[in-house]
C-alpha cells in the first residue's frame, strides 16, 4: 500500500497533463485522424459482447506489438503490459501474473479452451500453449469467471492461435520467422501455411526452439540470500563450542562447497529445447464451420535453482547433527559413501514433458429463429512429463488427461438486449508418481452454466450476467468433496466525447484445487514440504474498477483502479516447523483485500512526411494484505514499475526504446527475502524489405542489471537473463 501512496499523484498528475498537452498540439499541428477523434474499440475475441467495448479492462496484442513482446513464455510474453507480471522459473517457464494474483486465478487459455497441462501444480511446470505461434494474444484483468469459470477470479490470458480455421481461403498464405540471440546462443524458427477452397480450410504450422544455459551479470545467488545466510552461519558459531581443528575443518568444507555451487555468469539448468506444430481442416461454407485440429509439443528445459538437491543437503546436515555423538567409525564411512554419492550428483533436474492435443470447434450461424450464433469448442488431451534426476534416473512422472467443453448460444437485439447463454463442462485425470508426489492421484469434475447480457440504454451501455458452477474432486487416497460455486457481475461503458468509462463490479468464488485440498509431501521446485487442507471451503471475492479510456487524434491513455475483497482466501504460510530438511508451508483461509492502479499512455510527439514519432508510459503498482495478526502481506507481490518509451515510424523504418523502473519490494511476506530495483533498457529495430519481407534486431536488458522478479518462486537463485541481443527474419506471403 505504501508504494500505491507514494507514486500515485506522480501518475495521477500525468494523466491529467496528457489532454491539456495533446489539445495544444492539435490546434497546432492537423492529422490524419484529427478530424475523428472517436475511440477505436478494442474487440476482444475471448469475450462475445466486446465488440461494443467492455465495462472490464482488457488488452490485446498482436501485428508488430506481439512481434517486439514475445518471448520464451506467455507469462515474459505479456509481463510488460500495464497490471500483468510473470512468475519466471528459467527460460521455458513463466505463468502470467494479473493483478498481483497467479496460480489457480489465472486461467491461460489455447483459443478458449484451458491449456489443460500440470502448470497450476507446481511453479517449476511449463504451460502448453507456445508464444512464437500465437497470431494474437488476449488478457482480461479482473475476474473472468462468468464465461470461463470460478477458477478465473484473477483474470484470463487466451491465445489464439487459428489452428481450426473459420473462413474459406481463395489461395495459400503463410509466414515464416526464424530469431537468433547471443545469450544462450537462443534459436527459434516456426513456420506457418493456410489454404484450402470454396468448402475446405486448411492449416499448417510447426516451430522449434532451443537455447543453451543463459549469461547473467554475476552471481546465480543473490546478496540478500549471502546476508542471510552468512548471519545464520554467525549465529550458529556463536551457539555452538568449536575447537581449532573443528573451525579449520568446517572452513575447509565452506570453501569446497562454496566453489562447487557457487554459479557466477551463467544460470545452470536454464537451457530449453523444444519442438511442436499442428494440422487443422475445416468444412466452411455461407452456412457456418466445423472443424478439427491435432497438435503436438515437446519440451525438454532444466530447472534452475538447485531444484531437488537443496532440501535433502539440509536434511543430511540435520541427521549429522543429530547423530554426531554416536557415530562410530561404520557409520562414519556409510556418511562419508552417501556423501560421495550426492557428489556424483551434482547438476540440475531436467524437465521432459510431451502433450498430444485435439480440439474441434464449429460455428454456425442462425442455427434457429432467435439465435444468431451457436458455437462448440472441445478439447482433449494428453500430457505427461517426466523429472530426469542430474543421475539420469526418473524423479517423477507427472500425466495429466483432460478434456473440457463449451456450448454458447448467441443472440442479438433480442428486446433489445445482446447477449450468449451456454454451458461448460470438463474433466481432469491428474496423477504424479515419484520423489515429487506431493499431489495424490485425483479425477476433478467441473460443470458450468452461464449467461451474460448487454443492452444499449440512452446515454451508456449495461452488462450483466451470472454464473453457477459444480466443482467435484475424488481422490484415490481419501473421500470425495464437492464445491458449487456462484458469480454474478454488474457493469457500465458510459461514453462522453473522447472517453469512455467503464464501471464494473462483480461478485466471484473460486473452489479450491486440488494441490490446495490434498499435497502433503516434499516439493523441491518450491523448497518447501506442502500440506494441503481437505477442510478448505471455497473462497469468495468481490470485486470493483473503474477504467478510463481516453482518446483524441494525438493522444490516448487508460487508467485502471481496482480493489478485490476476499473472503476466506486461500493463501500458503511457513509454519517454522521443518519436515524432510524442507520448511513446511500450510494451506489455509484469511480474509485478504488487494487494491491496484494501472495506466498507460500514448501520445504522438510529431508528424512528418513519411512517417511519426510518438511516446508511451506505463505504471501500475498493487498492494495487498491478509486479515491476519502479524505479517499480513501477501506472498510474492509484484513490484511497482514506472515506464516510457518512444517510437518511430517512417518508410520501411520502425524503431523503439524503451525504459522499464521495477521499483524495490521492502515489504516481503513472512520467511520472504526482499528484492531490490533495477531497470530495463531495450530497443527494437525494423526494416520492412518490400511488403512481404521484415528484418528485426531487438536489445533486452542493454544495461547487463541484475534483475529478480518478485513474483519468482527462485527468485534467489535465478536472475533474468542479461544483455540480450536478438536478430531475426520474417517472411509473409
Amino acid at each position: 500500500m505504501r508504494s500505491l501512496i507514494q507514486f500515485a499523484p506522480f501518475v495521477v498528475l500525468a494523466v491529467l497533463l496528457a489532454p491539456t498537452v495533446a489539445a495544444e498540439e492539435d490546434g497546432a499541428t492537423e492529422s490524419a485522424t484529427a478530424d475523428d477523434p472517436s475511440i477505436e474499440i478494442l474487440e476482444v475475441q475471448a469475450h462475445p459482447l466486446s465488440g461494443e467495448g467492455l465495462s472490464q479492462a482488457a488488452i490485446a496484442l498482436h501485428g508488430a506489438d506481439l512481434e517486439r513482446e514475445v518471448a520464451g513464455s506467455i507469462g515474459e510474453t505479456v509481463a510488460r503490459q500495464p497490471g500483468v507480471h510473470s512468475a519466471a522459473f528459467g527460460e521455458a517457464v513463466g505463468r502470467p501474473v494479473i493483478h498481483g494474483m497467479s496460480g489457480a486465478r489465472v486461467r491461460i487459455m489455447e483459443d478458449r479452451i484451458d491449456t489443460m497441462d500440470a502448470s497450476v501444480t507446481s511453479a517449476d511446470h511449463a504451460t502448453t500453449v507456445d508464444p512464437f505461434i500465437a497470431d494474437r494474444v488476449e488478457v482480461l484483468k479482473g475476474s473472468s469467471t462468468l464465461l470461463y469459470g470460478p477458477g478465473a477470479i484473477g483474470g484470463v490470458v487466451d491465445v489464439h492461435t487459428g489452428r481450426v480455421p473459420h473462413e474459406p481461403r481463395e489461395s495459400i498464405t503463410g509466414k515464416l520467422e526464424v530469431r537468433g540471440a547471443d545469450n544462450g546462443g537462443r534459436r527459434n524458427a516456426t513456420f506457418r501455411l493456410d489454404g484450402g477452397g470454396e468448402t475446405v480450410a486448411w492449416h499448417l504450422d510447426g516451430f522449434t526452439r532451443s537455447a543453451d544455459e543463459y549469461d547473467i551479470p554475476g552471481f546465480a545467488e543473490s546478496a540478500r540470500f549471502h546476508a542471510t545466510e552468512e548471519h545464520e552461519e554467525e549465529h550458529d558459531h556463536e551457539g555452538e563450542g568449536h575447537d581449532e581443528d573443528e573451525e579449520e575443518h568446517h572452513d575447509e568444507e565452506d570453501e569446497h562447497h562454496d566453489e562447487e555451487e557457487e554459479a557466477y555468469g551463467t544460470l545452470p539448468g536454464s537451457q530449453v529445447d523444444g519442438r511442436g506444430g499442428a494440422f487443422g481442416i475445416s468444412v466452411v461454407g455461407d452456412w457456418g464451420f466445423a472443424g478439427v485440429a491435432v497438435s503436438t509439443l515437446r519440451y525438454d528445459y532444466g530447472l534452475p535453482g538447485g531444484h531437488g538437491h537443496h532440501g535433502e543437503e539440509e536434511h543430511h546436515d540435520e541427521e549429522e547433527h543429530h547423530d554426531e555423538e554416536g557415530h562410530d567409525e561404520e557409520a562414519h564411512e556409510e556418511e562419508e559413501e552417501h556423501d560421495h554419492g550426492h557428489a556424483d550428483e551434482e547438476g540440475n533436474v531436467t524437465l521432459e514433458l510431451e502433450q498430444t492435443r485435439v480440439d474441434f470447434e464449429a460455428g454456425i450461424a442462425e442455427p434457429f429463429a432467435g439465435i444468431s450464433s451457436l458455437n462448440i469448442r472441445i478439447g482433449m488431451n494428453d500430457y505427461e512429463h517426466v523429472e530426469i534426476e542430474p543421475s539420469g534416473e526418473i524423479g517423477t512422472l507427472f500425466e495429466n488427461n483432460a478434456y473440457e467443453a463449451r456450448i454458447e448460444l448467441a443472440n442479438q437485439d433480442h428486446a433489445g438486449l445482446d447477449g450468449a447463454v451456454g454451458v461448460q463442462f470438463g474433466n481432469r485425470e491428474f496423477s504424479a508418481v515419484g520423489h515429487e508426489a506431493f499431489v495424490p492421484p485425483v479425477d476433478t469434475g467441473s460443470f458450468g452454466v452461464f449467461w451474460v447480457g448487454e443492452r444499449s440504454m440512452e446515454g451508456f451501455d449495461l452488462e450483466t450476467g451470472v454464473r453457477l458452477d459444480r466443482v467435484s474432486h475424488d481422490p484415490t487416497a481419501s473421500s470425495s468433496t464437492d464445491f458449487t460455486t456462484f458469480s454474478a457481475s454488474l457493469g457500465f461503458v458510459i461514453p462522453r466525447d473522447d472517453t469512455v468509462f467503464g464501471l464494473h463490479a462483480d461478485f466471484s468464488s473460486r473452489a479450491p484445487i486440488a494441490e490446495e485440498l490434498y499435497s502433503h509431501g516434499p516439493h523441491p521446485a518450491t523448497q518447501s514440504f506442502e500440506i494441503g487442507d481437505p477442510g478448505l471451503d471455497a473462497e469468495t471475492a468481490l470485486n470493483a474498477a473503474a477504467t478510463v479510456n481516453f482518446a483524441t487524434g494525438r493522444v490516448e491513455w487508460t487508467a485502471t483502479a481496482y480493489a478485490t475483497t476476499f473472503r476466506d482466501h486461500i493463501y500458503q504460510f511457513v509454519t517454522g516447523e521443518v519436515e524432510d530438511g524442507f520448511l513446511v508451508a500450510q494451506y489455509g483461509q484469511a480474509d485478504a483485500t488487494y487494491r491496484g492502479l494501472d495506466v498507460s499512455a500514448g501520445l504522438r510527439l510529431a508528424t512528418f512526411d513519411g512517417g511519426d514519432l510518438s511516446g508511451r508510459f506505463l505504471f501500475d503498482t498493487v498492494a495487498a494484505e491478509l486479515d491476519i495478526a502479524g505479517n499480513d502481506r501477501v506472498p510474492r507481490l509484484p513490484a511497482s514499475r514506472a515506464g516510457f518509451g518512444l517510437d518511430l515510424e517512417r518508410g520501411p523504418l520502425s524503431a523503439s526504446v524503451d525504459f522499464l523502473r521495477v521499483f524495490e519490494q521492502d515489504e516481503p511476506a513472512a520467511m520472504e527475502l526482499g528484492t531490490d530495483a533495477y531497470d530495463d533498457v531495450r530497443v527494437f529495430l525494423a526494416l520492412d524489405l518490400g511488403e512481404n519481407a521484415r528484418l528485426f534486431f531487438q536489445g533486452r536488458n542493454l544495461t547487463d542489471d541484475e534483475q529478480r522478479q518478485h513474483t519468482s518462486y527462485i527468485k534467489e537463485f535465478a536472475p533474468q537473463p542479461g544483455r540480450t541481443l536478438e536478430a531475426g527474419f520474417r517472411l509473409a506471403f
